[in-house]
C-alpha cells in the first residue's frame, strides 16, 4: 500500500447515480477502514483536533479502528459529537480537520471524515448508544430549532442535568438536516433520524410544529412555561435573491424552497402528494454548497442543468467534493457569467434567462478578485426554470417578537462569540442564527459552547439564589 495515498472509497457510477436518490458514497469495508486509520502519524501534538471545531479526539479514535476496536472509537467520538454520521457525510474536512493533517504535507491527509463515518454507521447497524448517566438538577432550558445546533445545544446540556425541550416550526426535527441537503449526501431515514433518536434517548423531548414567535414566544417560555434558561438555534432559512426583472415569474425559485419540497416533503418519490417542478433546462445561480444540492437534484429530476456563476472555477465556495460528483454526474458549469434579467412568455413563464460575461479584477488588499461585467457581452440562455442560491438569512419573527433582543444590519442575532449570551438575559443564541449561513459543524460548535455558557448561568444564578 501506498501510504501517501488515501484508500479509495466506492461511490455509485456516475451515470447510474444522476437518475436515483440513493447516497453516492458507499462507505469503507471494515478493512478499507482499518488499512485508512494505518496511515495516521498519531502526532503528539494533533493539529487535526485543533481544526476540527468540535474537538473531536481524532488520533484516539483513529487508532482504535486502527486495532479493530470501532465500538471504542464510537464512544471517544461520542464524547464530543452526538452526530458522527452526519458530520461525517457533511462536514468540509478539507478546510478543518484534514487541512491540518500532518500526513498531507507529503501525501494525502488521512480520511477523517470517511473514518468517522465508517465508525458512526457501524454503530448504528448494531444499534449501539454510548453509555450516559446524569442526575436531573431540577432546572429546564428551552431549545428553539431542531437544526445542528439545537441538537448539539441539547444534548449537551442534557448531560449536565437540565430538562431539556426542543421546539421545532416544522413536522420532523432535524432543520437544515432534513430539509436542506438531499437524500443522495445525506439519508433521512437511516441516518439523521437514528442520531436525533440518539438524542431522544439522552432524554431530550422534542416538540414539533410550534413556531417560536407565533405559537409560543421567547418571552412565553420564561415567564410563562417555566424555563430557566432558552438557546436560539432557528438557524437561517430566509432565501436571498438578486433583485433583477422577471424574478417573480412562475418557475423561478429559491434554493431553499425547491430542495425542502424534494428533502422534507419527498416531492422526487412519484408517490408523493407535494409537486415539484421539472424542467426541461434549469439554471441554478450561485456556487455555494446549496446550489450544487439544487443543480444535483434537478439532474436526477431529468433536466439538464446550468450552474451560472459570477466568478471562476477556483472561486467556487462549494465542496471540492461535491463540485466533482456534479460534473461526474452532467452538470454544467457556465462560470464567470451573472444573470441580468429573467425572461417571461404571455403566461408570465420563465422561458429564458440574460446574462452577461464577467472578468476579475487584480486583487484587493484582502485578496479578493472582485468580477467585473465585460462590455458587450450580454447573451441569452434558453431556459424554463431558474433556481436562485444566493445564500440564506434568519427570518426575522423571533427576534421580532422578544424584548431585549439586539440584532446586527443583517438580521442575526448578536450573542458573545465564546458562550453565546444575547442581551436578553437568559437567553442565547448560536449557529446561522447568529452568523448567518454556515456549515453543520460550526453550528455544533457554536451549540456545544451556548451549552456549557447557559450552564455556568445557571449554576451561578442556583448558586446567588442559595445565598
Amino acid at each position: 500500500m501506498d501510504m501517501l495515498k488515501k484508500v479509495p472509497i466506492a461511490e455509485q457510477d456516475p451515470i447510474v447515480r444522476a437518475k436515483n436518490f440513493d447516497e453516492v458514497c458507499l462507505g469503507y469495508t471494515k478493512e478499507e477502514a482499518m488499512l485508512e486509520a494505518s496511515r495516521c502519524l498519531e502526532c503528539k501534538n494533533p493539529l487535526c483536533v485543533m481544526g476540527c471545531p468540535v474537538s473531536v479526539p481524532i488520533p484516539e479514535f483513529i487508532h482504535k479502528v486502527k486495532e479493530g476496536d470501532f465500538d471504542g472509537a464510537f464512544k471517544t467520538i461520542c464524547e464530543c459529537n452526538t452526530l458522527p454520521a452526519i458530520c461525517g457525510r457533511v462536514c468540509p474536512q478539507e478546510s478543518q480537520c484534514e487541512k491540518k493533517c500532518i500526513r498531507g504535507i507529503k501525501g494525502e491527509a488521512v480520511s477523517i471524515g470517511k473514518l468517522e463515518r465508517f465508525v458512526a454507521d457501524n454503530a448504528r447497524e448494531k444499534c449501539m448508544r454510548p453509555p450516559h448517566s446524569h442526575e436531573k438538577n431540577g432546572m429546564k432550558v428551552a431549545v428553539v430549532g431542531s437544526g445542528p445546533a439545537g441538537l448539539a445545544c441539547a444534548g449537551d446540556l442534557v448531560k449536565y442535568g437540565y430538562d431539556v425541550t426542543i421546539f421545532e416550526a416544522l413536522h420532523e426535527a432535524g432543520g437544515v438536516l432534513v430539509y436542506g441537503i438531499p437524500e443522495f449526501r445525506l439519508p433521512k431515514e437511516d441516518v439523521v433520524k437514528k442520531e436525533i433518536d440518539f438524542i431522544k434517548h439522552m432524554g431530550v423531548k422534542i416538540e414539533l410544529n410550534t413556531v417560536i414567535g407565533k405559537s409560543l414566544t421567547v418571552d412565553d417560555l420564561l415567564d410563562k412555561e417555566g424555563f430557566d434558561a432558552v438557546f436560539i438555534g432557528s438557524g437561517a432559512g430566509l432565501p436571498k435573491f438578486m433583485g433583477i426583472k422577471g424574478e417573480n415569474a412562475n418557475g423561478v425559485f429559491s434554493a431553499n424552497e425547491y430542495l425542502t419540497r424534494s428533502n422534507l416533503m419527498k416531492a422526487f418519490d412519484e408517490n408523493s402528494n407535494t409537486p415539484i417542478m421539472r424542467g426541461n433546462k434549469v439554471a441554478v445561480v450561485g456556487g455555494g454548497n446549496v446550489a450544487m444540492d439544487a443543480a444535483r437534484t434537478a439532474l436526477r429530476l431529468g433536466s439538464e442543468v446550468h450552474i451560472i456563476y459570477r466568478r471562476s472555477l477556483a472561486e467556487l465556495p462549494a465542496r471540492a467534493e461535491e463540485v466533482h460528483h456534479a460534473k461526474e454526474e452532467g452538470v454544467i458549469f457556465d462560470i464567470l457569467t451573472n444573470p441580468t434579467e429573467i425572461l417571461t412568455d404571455e403566461n408570465g413563464c420563465v422561458c429564458g434567462i440574460k446574462c452577461i460575461k464577467m472578468e476579475l479584477t487584480e486583487p484587493d488588499a484582502s485578496g479578493r478578485r472582485k468580477p467585473v461585467p465585460i462590455d458587450g457581452s450580454e447573451f441569452t440562455m434558453d431556459v424554463d426554470m431558474v433556481i436562485m442560491s444566493l445564500g440564506t438569512s434568519p427570518n426575522p419573527l423571533i427576534h421580532s417578537t422578544t424584548e431585549g433582543l439586539e440584532i446586527t444590519n443583517r438580521g442575526c442575532i448578536v450573542a458573545d462569540e465564546i458562550n453565546g449570551a444575547t442581551t436578553r438575559e437568559g437567553v442565547f443564541a448560536g449557529g446561522d442564527a447568529v452568523t448567518g449561513a454556515a456549515t453543520v459543524i460550526l453550528a455544533m460548535s457554536a451549540g456545544r459552547s451556548a451549552a456549557v455558557g447557559i450552564h455556568d448561568y445557571l449554576s451561578a444564578k442556583k448558586r446567588n439564589f442559595k445565598a
